[in-house]
């Protein structure tokens, strides 16, 4: 299955491998909920934020993509149009397609569901500003991804097209409004004492699209710094990488307690595992190749990571795994139960992932590359 893939020349070993840890650092913490946590915990010692991951290096892809279109003299809202399309073909088809199984199974077997009270799934907005529902939780870090990458664009066509601000001073003003924006909210709200607990903590914090913003944006600090400092951003990859991975060891090992609910943990977490990854950022783009198996595994894991975040935990585990009657399986220990269905768990996540990139993805990526408004 892995060699039956064709890597593009374009891709970059160093990204890939980002991002195949960052889904492999989610799908092994979504797969917590099938064991026993003192089984478990030793696992959690290895486990970083996959999605705060995924998000900076969103940025700095996108945010690449964003800054070629404000420095292009012709800069209109046919651009805007062009990015955005080119955005929803790669992240909606997927997404929706979830999203609409999800609904079937829903209708078909649980009792009362109504659609209607998930209409809000379809433009983003179940977590702008409350928190995220418990139905089809992986959607959570869509939206904000998703509202980021409305808003962005519009900010800084207003600022060149209409207001006719200097271009570099639009992306630095951008920068600074999303950054200072998330973390005054999540100050506030800390300030305000609305966060009393953990639950709190996840809800008003950690999933809503206004407290979550600036994480994508240290992505797009990135792409800025890659083009126009690019000497500098070459020169210091080696201090950068050992400096974002003792960031990482500081957030797992600290002596600050991460389960406390306090200031640090409540306004300023979030952006220092955004700093974590793009200190990695310089180190990694600068590996454009790699070769052996390891290569062909981890291009693989990246090429089906985005299906793979959608159906490791709604599809896989609530509406497969769930289903079975683990516990009437008196012929099997229970160790022995665990095991098959954690196995089942990661190969079924797999297939389906990989099921859904090659016949569903990749024919409408094949589309997206021959479509052009501009």
């Amino acid at each position: 299955m892995i060699y039956s893939l064709r890597i593009s020349s374009s891709r970059i070993y160093g990204l890939d491998f980002l991002r195949c840890l960052a889904i492999l650092f989610v799908v092994f913490g979504h797969g917590a909920y099938l064991m026993e946590w003192e089984n478990y915990m030793y696992v959690n010692y290895f486990l970083f934020d996959g999605v705060a991951i995924f998000f900076v290096l969103s940025g700095f892809l996108i945010g690449r993509i964003l800054l070629n279109l404000v420095e292009n003299p012709q800069f209109s809202y046919l651009h805007l149009i062009d990015f955005w399309l080119r955005r929803w073909l790669r992240t909606l088809p997927n997404y929706l397609l979830i999203l609409l199984i999800l609904f079937g199974l829903n209708l078909l077997f649980t009792n009362g569901f109504q659609i209607s009270n998930y209409f809000s799934y379809f433009i983003f907005s179940q977590n702008l500003i409350n928190k995220h529902p418990d139905f089809f939780p992986e959607a959570w870090s869509l939206s904000i991804e998703e509202w980021f990458y409305l808003l962005t664009p519009i900010l800084l066509f207003v600022g060149i097209v209409v207001f006719k601000i200097n271009r570099r001073w639009v992306i630095f003003y951008s920068i600074l409004l999303l950054l200072i924006g998330s973390t005054f909210i999540r100050y506030s709200l800390y300030a305000h004492g609305e966060i009393v607990d953990g639950e709190a903590w996840a809800k008003l914090l950690s999933g809503r699209v206004v407290t979550r913003l600036d994480s994508i944006m240290y992505g797009v600090i990135g792409a800025v710094c890659s083009k126009y400092y690019r000497v500098l951003w070459f020169k210091f990859k080696n201090a950068l990488f050992f400096v974002g991975l003792l960031l990482f060891l500081f957030i797992k090992f600290s002596p600050i307690d991460y389960s406390a609910i306090g200031f640090f943990n409540s306004v300023f977490s979030f952006s220092l595992i955004s700093i974590a990854t793009l200190f990695l950022l310089p180190f990694l783009s600068h590996l454009k190749n790699g070769k052996g198996l390891v290569y062909k595994i981890v291009t693989f894991i990246s090429l089906i990571s985005y299906p793979m975040y959608l159906v490791n935990l709604s599809i896989v585990q609530y509406w497969i795994l769930n289903i079975v009657d683990w516990d009437s399986m008196t012929y099997f220990n229970s160790y022995f139960k665990v095991l098959l269905s954690y196995f089942l768990y990661w190969l079924l996540t797999i297939g389906l992932a990989f099921f859904i990139y090659r016949y569903f993805e990749k024919p409408i990526m094949r589309f997206r590359s021959r479509l052009r408004i501009i």
